[in-house]
């Protein structure tokens, strides 16, 4: 696969009233998409208020996508794989030299893909997962600073064959972009700072949390109107 990164704004000067805002102006960048039926998939829960929007403007539908970093047994901030919510799993070919056994990873494998399945219950409770599968899927968040839960996501994406997969964020730190280089057929990103030290709260006038509650509206809206 051949990725084309596009960045829009290369300075730290972009500032939006909300994540809403911030998921207009994506949309203005993702206009070649506008009526192609894409799918939306935000990663929730600061990037469901984005995909809502970006939604919104491409007459696309909206779900959220759901994945996991399986975690290091004894380093738990250091990931050994990826697993989504329809049970793909991924592990990383160094897991052994950090001491992972076979009964550790089922074990592992188990609890995350229990609390993806009980998120995909509060989120979207009359349905599941919207089907992936020969369709151009924008995959899109609040922002990005290490690109640890983008990579997941983009992985389990990827795993499900879309036919195109795009990545679109409002704003993103160097090293996040540079971790997902290759993982997306697209990478929009409206606002990358210079230096190490990105706050994502800087670019937002409200930059609230958001609770599932909110991710559960914003998605029963979606569905409410087709997408």
């Amino acid at each position: 696969m051949t990725a084309t990164q596009t960045t829009m704004a290369a300075s730290g000067a972009a500032r939006w009233a909300d994540r809403a805002a911030a998921g207009r102006c994506l949309a203005e960048a993702l206009a070649a998409y506008r009526g192609a039926h894409a799918l939306v998939l935000a990663v929730p829960r600061g990037g469901a208020a984005v995909g809502r929007a970006v939604a919104d403007a491409l007459g696309a539908e909206l779900d959220v996508v759901l994945a996991r970093r399986l975690r290091a047994p004894v380093e738990r901030e250091a990931s050994v794989g990826t697993i989504d919510e329809l049970g793909w799993s991924h592990v990383v070919a160094f897991a052994d030299r950090l001491g992972v056994e076979a009964a550790y990873l089922e074990q592992e494998r188990t609890s995350q893909l229990e609390l993806l399945r009980h998120r995909r219950a509060a989120y979207t409770p009359a349905r599941g997962a919207l089907p992936v599968r020969g369709r151009t899927v924008i995959l899109v968040d609040d922002g990005v600073l290490s690109g640890e839960t983008l990579y997941a996501a983009l992985e389990a994406v990827r795993a499900r064959r879309p036919a195109r997969l795009v990545c679109a964020v409002p704003v993103a730190a160097a090293a996040g972009l540079t971790r997902l280089h290759g993982l997306a057929d697209e990478m929009i990103c409206l606002a990358a700072p210079a230096g190490d030290c990105v706050e994502l709260s800087g670019h937002f006038t409200d930059f609230r949390e958001v609770s599932d509650a909110q991710v559960a509206r914003l998605l029963e809206r979606a569905s409410r109107h087709g997408g």
